[in-house]
C-alpha cells in the first residue's frame, strides 16, 4: 500500500531515531504509567484511609461497579503523559508531533467514530444468539455517561498515542520495513491482551482480535498521517464494549447491558469471530471515508 501521508507523520521522528532512545523512551513511559497509578492510589489513601483504600483496590480489580471501572480508566493518564515526556526529553520534538496535524486528527476522529457507530449499530441486527440483560438503571447510566465517555476517550487516546504515535513513528524513522513499524507494535499491543486468567482457553482468539485491530489502526495512521482515524476507531469500539454491552466480569461496571457470559466461555468464540469481521468491514469503510474528507 502507498502511504504518502505517513512520511509527513514520521518526519519529526527522523532527527533522533536511535534504538537506544526508543528503548529508553519505553522504559520512561512504563515508569510514568506506574507513577500515575501510584498517585491515584495515593489520592485514594488520603481521602479514604487504609480500609477505604483496600476496598477501592478490590473495586478496581473486579471493575464490576461504575466508580471502580472509572478509576481503572483513569490509570491510563500516565500512559498518555509518558510518550509526551519521552518525545520532548529524548527525541527533542514537540508533543503535537505525536498526533499529526490537529485539525486532521479531530476531523478523522469524528469521521471514524460516526462510521463505527453506524457499522456496529447494523452489526447488532445480525442474529448472534447473544442474550443480554439490563445492567444499570438508565437514569444512573446517563449520570455516569459523561465521565465514562471521558474515561474511554483517555484510555483509547493513551494507547493510540503510545502505539500509533510514539512507537510507530520512531520505528518508522529507524526502519523502512512495515514489519518493524506496523507489525511489531501490533504484536506488542496484542501481547498486552494476553490474560489467560480472564479469558481462559479463549486467550489466543482475544490476542488475535487485538493484533488484527492493531494492524488496521496502524494502517489508518499511515494512510492519513495522524492518529485521528485510529483513535476514533478505537474509541467507538471500546464505547460499545465497555459502555453499551459488556461481558459479565471485569470492566462491566459502566455498561448499560451485560451478556451473562464470561470472557473464558466457549460460547463467546463465534462472537469474537463476528467482532473481527465487523472490525475488518469497519476499517474498510473508515478508509474509504477518510480519503474523501
Amino acid at each position: 500500500m502507498q502511504y504518502l501521508a505517513h512520511a509527513e507523520f514520521v518526519a519529526p521522528a527522523r532527527a533522533r531515531p536511535q534504538i537506544w532512545r526508543i528503548a529508553l523512551g519505553l522504559l520512561l513511559v512504563l515508569a510514568i504509567y506506574a507513577l500515575g497509578i501510584v498517585i491515584i492510589f495515593g489520592i485514594i489513601f488520603v481521602l479514604s484511609g487504609p480500609d477505604g483504600t483496600q476496598r477501592w483496590v478490590t473495586e478496581m480489580i473486579e471493575a464490576t461497579g461504575p466508580t471502580g471501572t472509572l478509576l481503572v480508566l483513569a490509570t491510563f493518564i500516565g500512559m498518555a503523559i509518558g510518550p509526551m515526556i519521552a518525545v520532548v526529553a529524548l527525541h527533542k520534538r514537540s508533543i503535537g508531533s505525536l498526533f499529526g496535524p490537529l485539525p486532521r486528527v479531530a476531523r478523522h476522529f469524528l469521521v471514524a467514530t460516526v462510521v463505527c457507530a453506524a457499522a456496529y449499530g447494523l452489526s447488532f441486527l445480525i442474529p448472534s444468539g447473544l442474550r443480554i440483560e439490563p445492567a444499570m438503571e438508565r437514569a444512573m447510566w446517563l449520570s455516569f455517561l459523561p465521565m465514562a465517555l471521558l474515561g474511554v476517550f483517555l484510555q483509547t487516546g493513551a494507547e493510540e498515542i503510545l502505539f500509533r504515535g510514539y512507537l510507530q513513528q520512531q520505528l518508522a524513522a529507524r526502519f523502512r520495513s512495515p514489519l518493524m513499524w506496523m507489525v511489531l507494535p501490533a504484536l506488542i499491543f496484542a501481547a498486552l491482551h494476553y490474560q489467560p486468567e480472564v479469558t481462559g482457553d479463549n486467550v489466543w482468539y482475544v490476542v488475535a482480535a487485538a493484533g488484527l485491530f492493531g494492524l488496521l489502526a496502524a494502517d489508518l495512521t499511515a494512510k492519513t498521517g495522524s492518529i485521528g482515524a485510529a483513535w476514533g476507531f478505537h474509541f467507538a469500539n471500546n464505547v460499545v464494549a465497555i459502555l453499551i454491552v459488556a461481558l459479565d466480569g471485569p470492566l462491566s461496571g459502566l455498561a448499560l447491558y451485560t451478556a451473562p457470559l464470561s470472557a473464558a466461555s466457549e460460547e463467546i468464540r463465534p462472537l469474537i469471530f463476528l467482532d473481527m469481521g465487523t472490525t475488518l468491514v469497519t476499517w474498510i469503510l473508515i478508509r474509504l471515508a477518510v480519503t474523501r474528507i
